[in-house]
């Protein structure tokens, strides 16, 4: 087993993957200046970041939603905190999309005038479990596993890029009051795509005709994802094939409920004890199998 610590850069608590973080940035990024404009997609790893990085990119580009335009979707929506080939944010006119995975307490202080607005996207931690899995063993920036009980130690005890997913969701919910937030379902986007998007479209305050509407929603199908090399990542894997270990792909199966051909009935029932345990108190709803409603 390779080292965690080798792979991870944990700062005020929260864990970092060591490839492309920039130390100083991070240091200085409670400063970071806020445009009122500005929007954020937050999500804990593999809990449909990409998926949202899309949405955005058709929603605000019509040269996107057009396919006008040959620009990756990583591109039109950066990380605030991982600059994998140099960022100048300050010159990104308005108005600026990111993404990030940092927890509430890490995020720019300027974010809490509320003006600037945050779309958090979750998933059931399982689906999220079994995906970082797969992507922690394609990826050569990410600690590989051997099976799905030794990841899902390090998933439970939190030493993986991201930290303990019941912090961060937790934390962000806990500390919506301070902040102008939409929370999103990943499975939401799955069963009802195009109310998903509406929902965005209307907390973001972008009035789009059905015809745009219907654009975004062909798009940003995950199959048609797959297949987009703007939004697949596949263009970053080949400028940077250093980050790669296999030859999976960025998007994988895009479904529910896959923890089920992944986990052990022991594993299942350790997990839903954790999970019970850790969110009681939580009213966000969680949905486990693509049959539920």
């Amino acid at each position: 087993m390779e080292d965690t610590e080798k792979f991870l850069f944990t700062f005020k608590g929260f864990n970092f993957a060591c490839y492309g973080i920039n130390v100083e940035f991070l240091e200085n990024l409670d400063d970071f200046e806020i445009r009122d404009d500005d929007v954020f997609i937050i999500t804990y790893p593999k809990s449909g970041t990409t998926w949202a990085q899309q949405l955005l990119s058709l929603i605000y580009f019509e040269e996107h939603r057009k396919r006008l335009a040959n620009v990756d979707t990583m591109d039109l929506v950066p990380f605030l905190e991982y600059s994998l080939e140099g960022r100048n944010f300050d010159k990104i006119p308005s108005p600026r999309l990111f993404c990030s995975h940092v927890p509430y307490y890490l995020a720019p202080r300027g974010l809490k005038n509320k003006k600037a607005k945050i779309i958090y996207v979750y998933r059931n931690p399982k689906d999220v479990m079994c995906s970082f899995f797969h992507f922690s063993n394609m990826m050569r920036i990410l600690k590989p596993s051997t099976n799905m009980e030794e990841f899902m130690k390090l998933f439970l005890e939190g030493k993986v890029t991201g930290s303990l997913w019941y912090d961060h969701i937790k934390g962000w919910y806990e500390h919506k009051c301070h902040f102008n937030i939409q929370f999103i379902m990943y499975e939401d986007m799955i069963k009802d795509l195009r109310s998903s998007i509406l929902k965005v479209c209307t907390f973001l305050g972008k009035e789009l005709n059905k015809e745009d509407i219907d654009a975004v929603v062909s798009q940003a199908m995950f199959e048609n994802m797959k297949s987009d090399k703007r939004a697949n990542n596949e263009n970053l894997l080949k400028r940077l094939p250093e980050i790669r270990r296999t030859d999976g792909h960025f998007l994988r199966k895009g479904t529910i409920g896959d923890w089920k051909n992944h986990m052990t009935v022991a594993q299942n029932e350790r997990f839903d004890k954790i999970f019970q345990r850790e969110m009681k108190d939580l009213p966000l709803k969680f949905i486990w199998d693509i049959n539920e409603e």
